[in-house]
C-alpha cells in the first residue's frame, strides 16, 4: 500500500519508520524549511529513530498526496484547518485520511474529523483516526503495545486495522468515532494537571486524578453523543501510563514545568485542548471540574496550590449515580 505520512515531528516520523517496518510504500512529507524536515532529509534521521533507505522524503505536497492511497497525517491539531485547505487543491476521489494527532479544535470546538469533512466529498474520500497509547522511544526498541482506529466508516476502519497492525502495534477497531476523538484528546489535558502534580510532589493524587480525570470525560462523550464506556478504553485511561507518568510525554513535562516556572518549548497539544474542552463543556452543560481547575492555572493565573484547594471545598458528591 502506498501511504504518504504527512508531518515530521517526533509522531510522524514514528509513523512513517513503523509503516515502512511492516512492508508498506512509504513517503515521509514535510515543510521543505521546517527543522525537523531538514533533518531527516539530509540526514534521514533524527533525534528518535533512523530512517531506512525504502522511505522517501519530500516537501512535494502535491506529489506527496498524489501518490497516496492512504494519507496519514500527523501536524499540530490546531494547524489542520489551514493544512487541509492545502491538502484539499488536490484530487483526493479513493483516498482515505487517517488523522493521527489529538485535539479539538478551539477557534469551533468540532472535533478534527469534523474539521477535515469540511474540505472531501465524503462519497469518494474516507476519514479515520489513528489514536491509543505509545512512545517512539519504545517503538523503536521493539516494545509494543496497543492502538484504535477508528472511523465512521466500518470497511476503511476494518481495512485500516488488517494493514496497520503488526507483532508492535495491536490494532483494535474502534467503535465510537465521537468518543475516540473527545477522550485521545482529552487525555493531553489530564496529563498537563498530572506534571503539575509532579511539580509539587503530588504523585500520589494521580490515582485520583485518573479515577475522576476519566469519569469527567466520559460525562462530556456521553453528551457530545458518543459512548462513555470510550473513556475508559485506549483512547483515554489506556492512554494514562504514556501520558501522566512517562518521564517522554509532552504535555506531563509541560505541566510539571509550568509550576516550577521554566520554560518547556515542545508541542503540548493539551494547551489548547483545555481551551476548546472549556468551550464544549459551556455549550453543552457538563460540569468538567478538572479540566476547569487545568484552565484556570494556565489561562486566568491561578496558583496551582489554590485550584486544587477549591476541587477539594466542592460539595460532597456521590461518587457515581445510582
Amino acid at each position: 500500500m502506498k501511504v504518504s505520512v504527512l508531518g515530521c515531528g517526533r509522531w510522524g516520523s514514528c509513523i512513517a519508520w513503523y509503516l515502512d517496518k511492516i512492508g508498506h510504500d512509504v513517503l515521509s512529507g514535510g515543510l521543505e524549511n521546517a527543522p525537523e524536515f531538514i533533518e531527516l532529509k539530509n540526514n534521514r534521521h533524527n533525534d528518535y529513530l533512523e530512517y531506512p533507505d525504502t522511505i522517501e522524503v519530500s516537501s512535494d505536497l502535491k506529489y506527496s498526496v498524489e501518490r497516496a492511497e492512504v494519507i496519514v497525517i500527523s501536524i499540530s491539531a490546531q494547524h489542520l484547518r489551514e493544512y487541509m485547505s492545502d491538502i484539499a487543491k488536490y484530487d483526493l476521489s479513493g483516498k482515505t485520511i487517517v488523522l493521527c494527532m489529538k485535539g479539538v479544535e478551539v477557534s469551533t470546538g468540532k472535533r478534527l474529523t469534523e474539521v477535515v469533512e469540511e474540505f472531501i466529498d465524503k462519497d469518494k474520500t474516507n476519514v479515520a483516526v489513528w489514536v491509543g497509547p505509545g512512545h517512539p522511544q519504545d517503538y523503536v526498541k521493539g516494545v509494543p503495545n496497543c492502538m484504535v482506529i477508528d472511523s465512521d466508516n466500518d470497511q476503511t476502519k476494518e481495512m485500516l486495522v488488517n494493514e496497520f497492525s503488526s507483532s508492535l502495534i495491536r490494532m483494535y477497531i474502534g467503535t465510537d468515532l465521537i468518543g475516540s476523538e473527545i477522550g485521545a484528546a482529552a487525555k493531553n489535558v489530564i496529563g498537563i494537571v498530572a506534571g503539575m502534580l509532579d511539580g509539587l510532589s503530588y504523585q500520589s493524587l494521580k490515582g485520583a486524578l485518573m479515577a475522576r480525570g476519566a469519569h469527567e470525560i466520559a460525562r462530556l462523550i456521553e453528551k457530545l453523543g458518543g459512548n462513555p464506556l470510550s473513556a475508559y478504553g485506549l483512547c483515554h485511561l489506556g492512554d494514562y501510563e504514556a501520558t501522566l507518568f512517562s518521564k517522554w510525554s509532552h504535555n506531563r513535562m509541560y505541566g510539571e514545568a509550568y509550576v516550577k516556572g521554566n520554560k518547556f518549548e515542545k508541542l503540548a497539544e493539551g494547551v489548547m485542548t483545555t481551551k476548546a474542552l472549556i468551550k464544549l463543556s459551556e455549550q453543552n452543560h457538563v460540569e468538567m471540574p478538572i479540566v476547569k481547575a487545568c484552565h484556570s492555572v494556565l489561562f486566568e493565573s491561578k496558583k496551582v496550590e489554590d485550584a486544587i484547594e477549591e476541587l477539594f471545598g466542592r460539595s460532597v458528591k456521590r461518587e457515581f449515580k445510582l
